[in-house]
């Protein structure tokens, strides 16, 4: 039997860290910090709910992160 794959290992970063920045700054600081995947989301945008290791969400409102979360 195959092994199973190992994930890979999420930055050790909070996502609180980014809500009030700009969104763009924030995209780019976070690929920075090793996030392999950075969705920007408008208010209320219906999203999969599956978690993805290395993922970072950021609600965006008036160009800036109002929420951000891990998957």
């Amino acid at each position: 039997m195959a092994p199973f794959p190992t994930p890979s290992a999420e930055p050790q970063d909070s996502p609180d860290a980014y809500v009030g920045l700009a969104a763009d700054r924030a995209e780019h600081l976070a690929r920075e910090r090793g996030w392999s995947t950075v969705r920007a989301l408008p208010p209320g945008a219906i999203i999969t709910m599956e978690y993805r290791v290395g993922r970072l969400n950021f609600e965006v409102r008036d160009g800036r992160v109002a929420r951000a979360w891990k998957g």
